[in-house]
């Protein structure tokens, strides 16, 4: 317990003013009296430029792309991943999981899980400010902002300002690039999980599927909303990481922070002051500028601490490591850096909790390898005659009906041979090699004989051997239990 960080309680007057050079009431309450409560103030997004800003943006186009080109990755003539719903199968390559490897699914979650809190505890909300899709489609949209309306000052005064010609086409055109965006990004999203190629020319042709068309739709929208409209107030009010993210943090987590005993107190001096006309106006390196506010894309001041609405971006590092440039000061006063650090210690890299997520997402790693390695792409279902148990057949032979059923988990077409293994001289009718397309389920009725003196049981365990040679050598065979019953 004594590692948990304390809570620091914010005067009323930090939680007002911490963004007012910010955000903006596009109509004044005066206009609506005294018991008008404005909703949302606006929070026009500052500009910046730096070596954090630049990374993320890379990062996040790197992502985007990778995002917008795997649906048209093609793989033996057919989409390389698909999430195909209504067939419930998932082609990845050369790799299709069906519903009965819903194990994999579940280990591919837990990793991700653990992965997330394993980052979380060494570098706090790097997921939001950097890999976070909310996050990217909300600095693309504020990218388009830019370019249309101009810089935050202009598009405050845009906003302010009465219904004219220019703004009206800056206004049409900024919601025009942001719905092209948002539809782009419907349609990619559901190129996932049905023929992207297809889905395009369906669409755009009106002949696309209700259900299909709906979710384009429904998606644009999602889109358009969060990242247009809502922004913030998702990372704020509706994302639960935001809320529990706390658990995972201690006194050695690199997150954004103010250098407090640098910094303060704050307030504007020349550039030409000296470090004794400093002290005797006990001013520290912050010059309070509020950049470091202006450029946040939550809206808060970094200065008042810690706080949960921090996504971790590095926007106010890049903006205050700019100002302490132009000042001739050492960079750094707003970082990534620990609480430790901060106090004057060091971080301790390795620590219990850390090394604890580690080893826990290793192992879950590990078995979701252990699971890749041991899946054969060959799943066999056997199906007992329910209407007739067993029956004497022309021969006097007794005889069992059974409907196998062979899933080719493979992309290929295989052909398999089957056997029956457990019984003295069994007389198998029915076709004992099929070849199954890949991807595909076959069902092959068979009836399996045996002479009735060979039987001391009235059920004798048995088993279906099937078997296949694939093109590069390796036999892919599975034995299934089953029960031949007498009497």
């Amino acid at each position: 317990m004594s590692e948990q960080i304390p809570i620091k309680i914010l005067p009323s007057e930090a939680k007002k003013n911490r963004n007012k050079t910010q955000r903006v009431h596009i109509q004044p309450a005066e206009e609506h009296g005294a018991d008008y409560h404005p909703d949302r103030s606006q929070i026009y997004v500052r500009a910046v430029k730096g070596s954090l800003e630049t990374f993320r943006r890379f990062f996040g186009f790197f992502f985007l792309a990778l995002f917008a080109a795997i649906p048209w990755i093609q793989y033996n003539g057919q989409q390389a991943i698909l999430f195909d719903i209504p067939e419930q199968r998932f082609n990845l390559f050369a790799i299709t999981l069906w519903p009965q490897d819903l194990t994999v699914l579940a280990y591919v979650f837990i990793v991700a899980a653990f992965a997330l809190f394993f980052v979380t505890t060494f570098a706090g909300r790097v997921w939001c400010g950097f890999m976070c899709p909310q996050t990217t489609w909300v600095y693309m949209f504020i990218w388009c902002e830019q370019k249309i309306e101009g810089a935050a000052n202009k598009r405050q005064k845009l906003d302010q300002r009465k219904m004219d010609f220019d703004k009206f086409w800056r206004k049409t055109a900024k919601h025009t690039a942001w719905l092209v965006i948002s539809l782009l990004t419907g349609l990619t999203f559901v190129g996932y999980f049905t023929p992207i190629g297809q889905l395009y020319i369906d669409f755009f042709t009106f002949e696309v599927g209700f259900w299909a068309g709906f979710t384009v739709l429904f998606f644009t929208f999602c889109t358009y909303g969060n990242a247009g409209w809502m922004r913030e107030i998702m990372c704020i009010h509706m994302c639960p990481y935001a809320r529990f993210q706390s658990a995972m943090f201690d006194k050695d987590t690199f997150t954004v922070a103010y250098d407090a005993k640098r910094g303060e107190g704050r307030g504007p001096r020349s550039r030409k002051a000296t470090q004794e006309q400093l002290k005797a106006k006990a001013l520290g390196d912050c010059i309070d500028c509020n950049l470091c506010v202006q450029v946040c894309p939550t809206g808060i001041d970094i200065r008042n601490g810690l706080q949960y609405e921090c996504i971790n971006c590095g926007a106010c590092v890049d903006a205050c490591n700019g100002v302490m440039d132009k000042m001739g000061y050492a960079k750094g006063l707003i970082s990534f850096t620990s609480e430790h650090e901060l106090n004057g210690g060091t971080t301790k890299i390795i620590r219990p909790k850390l090394v604890g997520y580690a080893v826990v997402l290793l192992i879950m790693t590990g078995l979701l390898i252990a699971d890749f390695m041991s899946r054969k792409p060959l799943e066999v279902d056997i199906i007992r005659d329910r209407n007739t148990l067993y029956r004497e057949n022309n021969e006097g032979l007794i005889e069992n009906v059974y409907t196998l059923k062979i899933l080719n988990k493979s992309q290929t077409t295989q052909t398999y041979q089957i056997t029956v293994k457990g019984l003295e001289n069994p007389v198998f009718i029915g076709a004992q090699n099929v070849t199954v397309a890949g991807g595909e389920v076959y069902s092959l009725p068979i009836s399996v004989a045996v002479d009735a003196y060979s039987l001391t049981e009235a059920i004798t365990p048995m088993s279906f051997y099937v078997s296949t040679t694939q093109t590069d050598g390796t036999v892919v065979d599975l034995t299934q239990e089953s029960k031949f019953i007498y009497r």
